[in-house]
Parts: structure tokens; sequence; C-alpha cells
């Protein structure tokens, strides 16, 4: 363990490490019952967003930790969780399958303006004072 994430390099032990990830998770436990409350609002099956708020933290998380070796928590969202239900949904009328095909879309297009670069592009030409 000491290798891999080079505990003493960054003057940190393996105790220290088990109580901050103990404290971070008790500081987020509240979005695996809050995010599937929201997003059910949608109608959305609870059962199925509490479970997938769950795989969704435990992944970003692990490789926050195992591929970036940085001690960041990650879990959904509240800000974008809430805009998908209350604006999307309920005042744009969209269903919350439809709402997921735009986030799915986006994604993808995301994906594509990343690995052809046009990113970069669209990030060097805004001015650096905005």
């Amino acid at each position: 363990m000491e290798k891999f994430f080079k505990l003493k390099e960054n003057k940190t032990s393996i105790s220290k490490e088990i109580i901050a990830g103990i404290t971070t998770f008790f500081a987020m436990s509240y979005i695996i019952i809050v995010n599937p409350t929201m997003l059910s609002e949608s109608g959305m099956p609870w059962g199925a967003v509490f479970i997938a708020t769950i795989i969704a933290s435990v992944i970003g998380t692990l490789v926050m930790a195992l591929v970036a070796n940085v001690p960041y928590a990650q879990a959904p969202g509240m800000g974008l969780n809430a805009f998908f239900v209350y604006t999307v949904c309920f005042q744009l009328g969209f269903t919350w399958q439809q709402a997921l095909s735009m986030v799915f879309i986006c994604g993808v297009i995301n994906i594509l303006i990343t690995v052809t670069k046009v990113r970069k592009v669209i990030i060097k030409a805004i001015p650096k004072y905005l």
C-alpha cells in the first residue's frame, strides 16, 4: 500500500486514511437516499436509482483512488439532478426516459469532442480574462 499510494511522501498513514475515508463516507452518505428520492419524483424507480447511485459512487471513487491516485470521493451531483427533475422533466415536460436520452447524447458528444481535440480548440478560443 505504501508503494502504490506513496503514503510517506504525502505525509499520511493507513490509519489516517481510514479515518478520513470513514468521515468522508458519513459526510456524503445522504446522497444515497436524497438522490433516488429526488429522481423518483420524475417517475424513475426508486430502487433502481438507489442501486445506480451506489454503483456510480463506488466506481467514481475507485477510479479517483486507483487511477488518478487522489483522495477524492465521487457521487452524483445534486444540482444537476435537481435541474434534470424540476426543469427538464417538470417545466419543459420531457419524460424521464427522454431526458436520460438527452444526457446520453450529450455524453457521446462530449466524448467525441474530447477525442477529436475539438475541446482544446474551444478552450483556447476563449479569452483568458473570461
